[in-house]
């Protein structure tokens, strides 16, 4: 089964959690290089930046390729894309990245800096 790796709302506590709870493998990291942006504050996307030093927080989950096609994906924003990352371990696996030309438009906040989803919600107020 291929791994992906959930950093937005399909984690433990996040709203679409419950597609995706019977698969989760446990908590995991990416790999440095990646920053980090919010999709109108209800998503976000990573996006590779081997000029960043910065690792993102997320989840690990084993799910077929079938859940892959018939349940994940049709509820993704356009702004996001499937790709393949690398983890702090050296593996690699898929996740939803922001899109091509997304960058370019200039309207998604980038919060890198919080180091993952939870810990910029927070600044938020809200949970999920």
């Amino acid at each position: 089964m291929p791994r992906i790796f959930f950093n937005g709302q399909a984690m433990v506590g996040g709203p679409f959690h419950a597609k995706v709870a019977d698969a989760l493998v446990g908590p995991a990291r990416t790999a440095p290089g990646y920053r980090f942006f919010s999709i109108d504050d209800v998503c976000p996307g990573l996006l590779a930046d081997p000029t960043v030093e910065t690792a993102i927080e997320g989840e690990l989950y084993d799910i077929t390729l079938e859940h892959l096609r018939d349940v994940i994906l049709p509820g993704e924003p356009r702004e996001l894309e499937l790709g393949v990352i690398e983890l702090d371990d050296g593996s690699a696996c898929l996740s939803m990245l922001l899109a091509r030309g997304e960058l370019e438009r200039g309207i998604h906040r980038e919060i890198t800096h919080h180091g993952g989803w939870r810990a910029y919600l927070a600044t938020l107020g809200r949970t999920a």
